[in-house]
């Protein structure tokens, strides 16, 4: 991972070494919220190839007791599809893009208040409307609804086209399009990242400690906004984001910096 210079025209394309992130983390008063797809597991052609590294559920429970549980996963997914990929280990969390939470690891899921389920309606009609589109994988989440077209990137700008006429034919939905990678998620703003950090920072064991928010997308940038705003540091995965002041070179940059973080005082 490297620093990024405070000014923009000083930023260089240049990653953070795991020594350096290190340096950047005090685990007796840091709170980390982490990314899933594409910061902390490699991206596959689709949702459900994801690959779960061996160790990573081993280095994830070590580093909540590093943090005396100030550690949270911030994902598209959602909480069920997180407890999948990781179990045993159930961890604090939010999903859906901030349209679910979980402060303590026992809690059921709980909706965010500004958060609503798209209708079976405007489902249908995507589906229609995306119907002469080939390679494309269309996946409901409730609250937001994601259109990955990894496997035909060539139509990413039509298929955007056909994404904003729809959601202008439909304005009561309210819907917005957020850019991922190869990938489009249509969902009402009044809910995101953020304001799941936001909330996770008002309660123990996040309250009082320095948050640091790891994403790699734009519908990651609202909680890099967010930790920038609460005094703590964003960072980011692949390149440069707005809002980041550094960033990983990919996920298994930002998995040895995990593990080299867990294992603070461990061993002689």
């Amino acid at each position: 991972m490297t620093q990024l210079a405070a000014t923009p025209e000083a930023q260089r394309d240049a990653s953070l070494r795991a020594d350096e992130a290190l340096r950047m983390v005090d685990s007796q008063n840091a709170a980390l919220f982490l990314d899933v797809d594409g910061t902390l597991l490699d991206l596959a052609e689709r949702p459900d190839a994801v690959l779960v590294p061996e160790g990573l559920v081993g280095t994830l429970a070590r580093a909540v007791r590093k943090l005396q549980g100030a550690l949270a996963l911030v994902s598209g997914r959602t909480i069920d599809e997180i407890d999948r990929l990781f179990a045993p280990l159930r961890l604090r969390a939010s999903g859906v893009h901030g349209a679910q939470i979980r402060i303590e690891p026992g809690e059921p899921i709980r909706t965010a208040s500004a958060a609503t389920e798209l209708p079976s309606s405007f489902r249908i009609a995507l589906s229609l409307a995306l119907r002469r589109f080939s390679g494309i994988l269309i996946e409901n989440k409730g609250f937001s609804i994601a259109v990955h077209y990894r496997l035909n990137p060539k139509i990413a700008s039509d298929l955007r086209d056909v994404l904003a006429r729809l959601i202008a034919a439909e304005p009561w939905q309210g819907l917005e399009i957020e850019d991922a990678h190869f990938a489009f998620e249509l969902k009402r703003p009044t809910f995101d990242k953020g304001s799941a950090i936001a909330q996770f920072l008002t309660r123990e064991p996040f309250r009082g400690r320095m948050p640091i928010f790891i994403g790699d997308d734009t519908t990651d940038e609202s909680g890099f906004a967010t930790v920038t705003a609460c005094g703590g540091r964003a960072y980011c995965v692949g390149r440069p984001r707005p809002g980041a002041i550094g960033f990983f070179e990919t996920p298994q940059s930002v998995r040895d910096w995990l593990a080299a973080l867990a294992a603070i005082g461990e061993g002689g």
